[in-house]
């Protein structure tokens, strides 16, 4: 190859040093006339042959047509899927099945797609999206305790809370933003929601203000509050009078000696 490079360079350089050029197209069609004399007229001695007779004999029959799709340049980074099952590609989250949560993946990068592999495996492919700390969730990815969340998001879940009065819609919002990602906090919201239909909306909205109040930020504190009644019992100022809430996410005194 750099041999063949040398013969083209000094056969143009040697028949073009002394001329001068005004524009790019001229300097291409001087060019183009040297290589027809080059490669259609100029016969080999030791083969008796021009270069085109013996790229028509030789190289043309090996050659392959091109890949009927254009090249993609990608980019590799190694990832670990979190619990979530949804792994992180620049501050966007992207789903693989539930069952790959914690392990690390490979993840192909383009300009349009995303794709995941697991042990050379594609394992997830997904259209390239923006937004910080959004997520990008196919519901077959999910288990199934997941898939009846799907069709809820957290503009939803807000304007829900909201309807059901003003500490429901603040006690959710918090649990929200207590997440890493907003969407595991779903659950949860939905649960203290739907106890509406259990306890009605204002004993609810009771709760999440006593619940907000303790900073006991779980469906489990908000159900444990209406088991009780305490919904229904006045919050003094002084926290020492606050009844204690039996729950197993509530530590007690003596996990802190």
């Amino acid at each position: 190859m750099e041999a063949a490079v040398r013969i083209v360079e000094r056969w143009l350089l040697g028949r073009l040093r002394h001329r001068i050029f005004y524009s790019l197209a001229e300097v291409n069609a001087a060019i183009g006339e040297l290589l027809h004399d080059l490669n259609d007229k100029r016969v080999l001695r030791r083969v008796g042959a021009t270069r085109r007779q013996l790229f028509e004999e030789l190289d043309r029959p090996a050659l392959r047509p091109l890949p009927v799709e254009r090249y993609v340049f990608a980019e590799w980074r190694i990832r670990r899927a979190g619990l979530d099952y949804h792994v992180e590609i620049e501050r966007h989250y992207y789903s693989v099945p539930y069952r790959f949560a914690r392990e690390q993946v490979e993840a192909r990068i383009t300009a349009n797609t995303i794709e995941i592999f697991h042990k050379g495996e594609r394992i997830a492919a997904h259209r390239r999206s923006s937004g910080n700390g959004k997520h990008t969730t196919i519901p077959d990815h999910m288990p199934s305790a997941h898939r009846r969340f799907a069709d809820w998001t957290i503009e939803r879940i807000q304007r829900e809370a909201s309807a059901m009065g003003p500490d429901v819609a603040l006690l959710c919002e918090r649990i929200l933003a207590d997440r890493p990602h907003p969407e595991q906090g779903f659950r949860a919201c939905l649960g203290i929601i739907r106890l509406n239909k259990s306890f009605g909306r204002d004993r609810v909205n009771a709760a999440c203000s006593r619940a907000l109040e303790i900073g006991a930020r779980t469906y489990g504190s908000v159900r444990s509050i209406l088991d009780n009644h305490l919904d229904r019992t006045a919050a003094s100022n002084g926290a020492a009078s606050h009844e204690p809430i039996h729950h197993a996410n509530i530590r007690g005194p003596r996990y802190y000696h």
